[in-house]
């Protein structure tokens, strides 16, 4: 068995059942903590659990307040819990259409914006700066992993 994420007709991912719930069990963690809807709902075949339909204005703007989250995240564990869910979330967001930007390291945070939830000890610096890098790489393995 297996999941359907569309966008209208087109197929963007079709993970097993497994991998689309954990997925989901997480967008759900992360509209709580960023406080937006992600735009996933059900699909064409209402009342199919396994057919879900990804709206391409809410789930923009949910994938990008999770990348900026991501970037901020300065806990080499939150970084660790979340780089996974953002890869795929960003390559989600891509099939669908939906240009999503990783900062590239820069001066001092390596995403941009204040850095919260840091390790302390810890350096700030060379962490924040790996964080895009990171994200970046992990999203293109994701996305040769994500079956359509």
């Amino acid at each position: 068995m297996s999941m359907y994420f569309d966008n209208g007709d087109e197929l963007l991912w079709n993970p097993s059942n497994t991998a689309g719930r954990l997925f989901l069990r997480q967008i759900e963690v992360f509209e709580a903590e960023l406080q937006l809807p992600s735009g996933i709902g059900q699909g064409k075949h209402w009342g199919d659990p396994d057919t879900l339909n990804v709206d391409p204005a809410l789930y923009a703007d949910f994938v990008r307040g999770l990348v900026a989250w991501h970037c901020r995240a300065g806990h080499p564990v939150v970084l660790a819990l979340s780089e996974g869910l953002v890869a795929t979330a960003v390559v989600l967001a891509r099939r669908a259409g939906i240009e999503v930007e990783i900062p590239e390291p820069g001066h001092g945070n390596g995403c941009g914006g204040a850095q919260r939830d840091v390790q302390v000890p810890g350096n700030r610096g060379t962490a924040s700066a790996v964080v895009g890098t990171s994200l970046n790489v992990q999203t293109q393995k994701m996305d040769g992993w994500m079956a359509r």
